[in-house]
C-alpha cells in the first residue's frame, strides 16, 4: 500500500471525494466508471442482477460494459442506501497495491522462508510499472494480483480447496475486467493439464473441466455480459493492430530514468509494458543463474509454459513488430480476426509471462547464490526499480493533484437545473459510443438522477444505436418527441430536424454552447414536479 500512498496519495480513498475522478486530467475513462455505478446504485436491482438500463437506455446494457468492477459493484449496492458510496476506486486502487505485494510475498515464499528475500521480491512485484500505469487509469484493469494468484495456484501442489479456489479466482476475474478472465483461464487450464496428467482420476477432472466454464459463463450471464449482440470488436482496429512490440519490455518512456527511449509502435498500448530496470536486471541475474546451474527445472511445468507461450504469442500477433516496423508473418483466417478483435489491445497479455520470468529470475537468484545474499541482491534492485520509475511518479503525480472533493457540473446555465425539474430523462442526439457531447451531458443527466443515453461504454451495439439515432431523428422531423425528454442535438442533422418539427409550445435554445430542444417548455406549470440537482457526486 506504500507504493500506491506514494503514487496516488491519500485523497482518492474517502468515498465522497469524486473529484480526482470527475475533472478529466486522467481522460474520460474514470468518468465513464463513475456513470455506470452512479446509475447502478440509483436502480433497483433486476435480474440478471448487473443491469444497467438508466445509463444508456435503448443502448444500455450493464454494469459489465461500464468497466466499473461488478464485483465491488454488486457490494456496494447491497450496502446501498444503509452506506452511502460515491466512489469506491479508491479503496480499489490500494487494495490491488496491497493484494499485489501479498501474493508477491506468497510467490516467493515457495523458494524461500527467507524474510528479507521475500519483502524484496513482493517489493519488485508491488513496483511494477505495467500495474501502476494502469491503475493509473485503467482502473479495473490493474487487477494484477489476480495472474499472480493464479501463477500461485499454477505452482503448488494440489490440495482439498484447490477447484473452489479456480472457480473463485475466475468468478473475481470476470467480475473485474474482461481482459483478465482469459488470462485467469489460461493459468487455470495449464494448472488443469498438469493435475490430469498427474494420475487424477478421470471423472474428477472432467468435472473440473466443465464446471470451471460454466462457473465463468453464469458469471457473465449475471454481469450482464449478454445484453448486445454486437459490437463486441469495438472502435480501435481489430486483432494486431494493438500487438505487443519486442522491445515494448526494454523501452523505458513514459516511466524510466536511466535506459533511452526506443522506436516504438502508433498504437494505444504503446508505453504499457516496461518491466523496469530493476526487475529487467533481475531477469539478467536470473537468466545467468539458472544456465550456469544446468538450466534445469522447467521441463516439469511445461503445461504452465505451453499456456503462457500461447499468450505472449496472442500479444504478438501475426502482425510482429520490432522497433515499430511491422512483419506480417500470414494472414489468419478473418472468423479468428473478429473473434480476437473482442481482445484487440493484445499487448496486454505478455502480463502473465512478464510476471512468471520474473519469478522465475527470483527463484533463480535464491536457489543461485542462497537466501541471505539473494535477500541483499534483490533488495539493491528494488531500490533501482524505485529511482528508475520516478518519472513515471510523476506523471501520474500530475494526474491526480490534490483538490477540492466534488467538482461543479460542467454544464453551469441555470436552464439546465431548471430542465431537470421538468424532463424525466435526457436524450443526445445522435447518439453512441462517446458521442459529441457526451461527458458533460451525461454527468449532468447523473448527477440530476435522469436517465440518458449519452454514453462512454467498452462495447455498444452499433446496430441498436443506428435504429436509435434514426427513430429519435425521425421524431425530431415529425415533431412526435417523446413524453418527457430532454434532447441535446449533436449535429447539423439533428439540428434542423428539430426546426423543422419544432411546436409552438417547444423551445429551442443554446446552453453552454450546446443546442437544446425542450419540448413542451412553454407549458410546463409553474411548480416544479421535483426538486433541482447540485454537483457531482
Amino acid at each position: 500500500m506504500a507504493v500506491i500512498a506514494y503514487t496516488f496519495g491519500f485523497g482518492i480513498l474517502p468515498p465522497w471525494r469524486t473529484a480526482w475522478m470527475l475533472r478529466g486530467t486522467i481522460g474520460p475513462d474514470p468518468v465513464q466508471y463513475w456513470l455506470g455505478w452512479t446509475y447502478f446504485r440509483h436502480d433497483a436491482w433486476r435480474w440478471p442482477p448487473g443491469l444497467n438500463p438508466d445509463y444508456g437506455l435503448d443502448i444500455s446494457s450493464s454494469i459489465f460494459f461500464s468497466d466499473s468492477i461488478p464485483l465491488l459493484a454488486f457490494a456496494f449496492k447491497a450496502l446501498h442506501p444503509l452506506i452511502e458510496v460515491g466512489q469506491y476506486w479508491g479503496f480499489w486502487l490500494f487494495a490491488c497495491g496491497a493484494l499485489q505485494a501479498w501474493f508477491g510475498w506468497r510467490l516467493v515464499g515457495l523458494v524461500s522462508d527467507a524474510r528479507v528475500a521475500r519483502l524484496a521480491g513482493a517489493a519488485l512485484f508491488a513496483l511494477s510499472p505495467t500495474m501502476l500505469n494502469r491503475l493509473g487509469g485503467h482502473f479495473a484493469v490493474g487487477a494484477h494480483f489476480l495472474l499472480l494468484a493464479g501463477l500461485y495456484l499454477c505452482l503448488t501442489t494440489a490440495g482439498r480447496w484447490r477447484v473452489i479456489a479456480w472457480a473463485a479466482l475466475v468468478l473475481a476475474a470476470l467480475w473485474v475486467h474482461a481482459y483478465l478472465l482469459p488470462m485467469v483461464l489460461g493459468l487455470w487450464a495449464a494448472d488443469w493439464l498438469a493435475r490430469t496428467l498427474r494420475a487424477r482420476p478421470w471423472a474428477q477432472s472432467v468435472g473440473e473441466a466443465l464446471a470451471i466454464p460454466a462457473i465463468g459463463i453464469l458469471g457473465l450471464w449475471l454481469a450482464g455480459f449478454f445484453t448486445i449482440a454486437g459490437g463486441f470488436a469495438g472502435t480501435w482496429g481489430e486483432y494486431g493492430r494493438m500487438q505487443l512490440d519486442l522491445l515494448a519490455p526494454f523501452d523505458p518512456s513514459p516511466w524510466g530514468l536511466f535506459l533511452p527511449d526506443l522506436p516504438e509502435p502508433d498504437h494505444w498500448e504503446t508505453g504499457h509494458s516496461y518491466a523496469g530496470l530493476g526487475g529487467l536486471l533481475a531477469v539478467a541475474v536470473g537468466l545467468v543463474l539458472w544456465a550456469s546451474r544446468g538450466a534445469r527445472g522447467l521441463a516439469r511445468h511445461w503445461p504452465l509454459l505451453l499456456a503462457l507461450g500461447a499468450m505472449l504469442a496472442f500479444a504478438i500477433s501475426h502482425r510482429v513488430s520490432i522497433g515499430g516496423r511491422e512483419f506480417l508473418l500470414f494472414e489468419p483466417p478473418e472468423a479468428f480476426v473478429r473473434a480476437a478483435s473482442a481482445l484487440r489491445a493484445s499487448e496486454r497479455f505478455l502480463w502473465p509471462a512478464a510476471y512468471a520470468a520474473l519469478f522465475a529470475a527470483i527463484a533463480a537468484i535464491v536457489r543461485g547464490i542462497g537466501p541471505g545474499r539473494a535477500g541483499v541482491l534483490l533488495s539493491l534492485l528494488v531500490v533501482i526499480q524505485f529511482i528508475d520509475m520516478q518519472p513515471g511518479f510523476a506523471r501520474l503525480w500530475r494526474y491526480f493533484p490534490a483538490e477540492v472533493a466534488v467538482v461543479p457540473l460542467r454544464l453551469a446555465d441555470p436552464f439546465w437545473l431548471d430542465a431537470a425539474r421538468h424532463y424525466d430523462r435526457v436524450r443526445l442526439t445522435p447518439t453512441g459510443l462517446q458521442a459529441t457531447h457526451w461527458e458533460e451531458v451525461a454527468v449532468f443527466a447523473a448527477s440530476c438522477r435522469l436517465p440518458t443515453d449519452a454514453v462512454y461504454l467498452a462495447r455498444v451495439d452499433p446496430g441498436r444505436a443506428a435504429a436509435l439515432n434514426a427513430a429519435t431523428l425521425d421524431r425530431l422531423r415529425t415533431g412526435r418527441h417523446e413524453p418527457g425528454t430532454l434532447y441535446v442535438l449533436g449535429s447539423a442533422a439533428t439540428l434542423e430536424a428539430a426546426r423543422t418539427g419544432l411546436g409552438s409550445q417547444d423551445m429551442l435554445r443554446q446552453a453552454d454552447g450546446l443546442w437544446v430542444l425542450a419540448p413542451g417548455w412553454h407549458a410546463h406549470a409553474p411548480d416544479p414536479p421535483r426538486p433541482a440537482c447540485a454537483g457531482a457526486r
